[in-house]
């Protein structure tokens, strides 16, 4: 008796379906560690530019994943300290005795000793103005010194008293400058009229504290000869202008801008 002949299967046509699947899952499974090897990497590079700006102690603009990179790659710190050098101190110090004075108690000093200058007959002897560098006291020289030297007349070292006074409960530097006129100077103690205006302006910082007790620091000394004259030297009455010393009670601006010392514990 003869075998039945075996019914031969149909072909499967979807089995390309099995292969497509799997490699639907395996790119999908590609594309997801990518995206999370590129957001790891993010959070990364965030944390590491938080910590090199709080090192350098630079203000954080920008939030940051509360994961600690840094120590997880064992990365060391840098003291904010170190990452810094020392700046000069540009507050000014003052307190309840020493105030600081703006404008208005520059006004203030002037009137004082403008009043001052009124009933000791010596108006003619002093300049006063206010500008955006502070008070400046002008001392004459014809008031205040002999030609070509640099001791204060004795008569008016009642004057310099009552100006260092009326300056001396303030805050604010104060800077001595002194000038003259574009004459040389031929002999005498002085080499030149560098020397002259230079040594004019310490002899005033002299007294101001071996007399009048003023805080040191508080003084600068300068002296710029002829090459700052506030008239023209064709003429006696400019050239007796010119031959001046200035005591000048800076403003907040100015003082700013001038060097400061450094604090104990900076040095």
């Amino acid at each position: 008796m003869a075998k039945k002949a075996k019914h031969e299967k149909e072909p499967n046509l979807e089995r390309w379906l099995v292969s497509y699947a799997d490699f639907i899952t395996l790119l999908f499974a590609v594309f997801v560690m990518l995206y999370a090897m590129s957001r790891a990497d993010q959070q990364k590079i965030e944390q590491v530019s938080l910590a090199i700006r709080e090192a350098f102690g630079v203000a954080q603009t920008t939030s940051a994943p509360s994961m600690n990179v840094i120590e997880s790659l064992d990365f060391p710190r840098i003291p904010a300290e170190d990452a810094q050098p020392p700046q000069p101190d540009t507050e000014i110090e003052e307190d309840a005795s020493h105030p600081y004075a703006e404008e208005k108690e520059f006004s203030d000093i002037k009137q004082e000793i403008s009043d001052m200058l009124a009933a000791k007959g010596a108006q003619d002897k002093i300049n006063l103005n206010v500008n955006k560098r502070g008070l400046v006291i002008s001392l004459k020289e014809a008031g205040f010194f002999d030609s070509g030297r640099a001791e204060i007349r004795p008569a008016s070292i009642v004057l310099l008293q009552e100006i260092g006074n009326s300056i001396m409960g303030f805050a604010n530097d104060v800077r001595i400058e002194g000038h003259t006129d574009n004459v040389p100077i031929k002999g005498g103690a002085f080499l030149s009229n560098w020397e002259l205006s230079s040594t004019r302006s310490t002899t005033i910082v002299h007294y101001f504290i071996d007399t009048l007790h003023f805080p040191p620091g508080r003084l600068s000394v300068v002296g710029y000869g002829e090459y700052r004259p506030v008239a023209d030297n064709k003429e006696e009455s400019g050239r007796a202008k010119n031959r001046r010393v200035d005591i000048v009670l800076l403003s907040k601006a100015a003082q700013q801008a001038e060097p400061r010392a450094l604090k104990p514990e900076e040095n």
